[in-house]
């Protein structure tokens, strides 16, 4: 089982390019950053994890400037969000991005795809809370066109786009109705994602990976009635916090990457517990 971790990467945690070179040295398979642009302090949403919100969301380093970063750095290390807020994006601008550093970093990059929790983030970037599921997948559809191999045009409910000259290109090949890098969508386990993962993307990215067991079949089954591949559904268990007995269980499952939660801290703290996960790689040396 590949072992990926995330972290909030701050302003004032380890740095990205110090992190991405001990990952790959210890033999981790990739980084997952996620993302806030900014945390409004009249907040009226919850935590969906309950109580206070932790301040690293309101200090989170761009994912896009810290990946790149941890790209330049490293020649194996896989490189991902989880998530990006594509609602709160410009898609044309962020198409140009994701392929960049896709393209940069030899086809490393997965796009994790979400639909945010805080309404007051996504209102100050003009996304309308009750339809910004279905604008994150005219987004995708938006991006897939610029992604194409011939110029491709769009239009859409929420935005367009004229068929255009636009490289670099994502490195990985068109998958069946899937076109870009590697893409993977979190959110609850429900019909209307489900659908979305079968559409438009490689697989889904449940946080904390609890519930799976019941979940999956009815993941397989919107897959397989989309007429995908069975074999190449993807399922990442996201900010797992793991035990040999729980990644046991998703071997179990089929799973066959997780992306482990570190500590929002700085080098000593972050190095102790790559130092704890590394147990858990191929072998138990750190060498996987």
């Amino acid at each position: 089982m590949r072992i990926s971790v995330t972290i909030f990467l701050t302003d004032e945690t380890i740095t990205p390019a110090h992190l991405a070179r001990e990952l790959e040295q210890r033999g981790f398979h990739g980084l997952y950053l996620p993302e806030h642009t900014h945390i409004p302090v009249e907040r009226t949403t919850p935590y969906p994890a309950g109580g206070d919100l932790p301040p690293e969301y309101g200090r989170t380093l761009d994912p896009f400037v810290a990946l790149a970063q941890g790209a330049a750095v490293t020649r194996r290390l896989a490189l991902g969000t989880g998530i990006t807020l594509v609602a709160q994006h410009d898609p044309i601008d962020l198409a140009k991005r994701i392929a960049t550093l896709d393209h940069l970093s030899g086809g490393r990059f997965t796009l994790g795809v979400g639909y945010g929790w805080n309404v007051e983030e996504a209102a100050d970037h003009g996304v309308a809370w009750r339809t910004r599921r279905d604008l994150v997948r005219d987004r995708m559809a938006l991006m897939r066109a610029l992604w194409s191999a011939e110029p491709t045009g769009y239009t859409g409910q929420f935005g367009s786009v004229r068929a255009s000259f636009a490289h670099p290109k994502p490195v990985r090949k068109p998958r069946g109705p899937v076109v870009g890098p590697r893409t993977l969508v979190g959110g609850a386990a429900g019909p209307g994602l489900f659908a979305h993962i079968a559409e438009f993307a490689d697989g889904w990215l449940p946080i904390g990976g609890r519930g799976l067991a019941e979940a999956l079949p009815a993941l397989r089954s919107v897959w397989a009635d989309a007429g995908r591949d069975p074999a190449a559904l993807e399922v990442v268990p996201y900010a797992v916090r793991p035990t040999p007995g729980k990644l046991a269980h998703y071997a179990e499952l089929g799973i066959e990457e997780v992306v482990v939660q570190l500590p929002p801290a700085g080098g000593t703290e972050v190095l102790r517990a790559l130092d704890d996960y590394a147990a858990l790689l191929p072998g138990g040396t750190g060498q996987g």
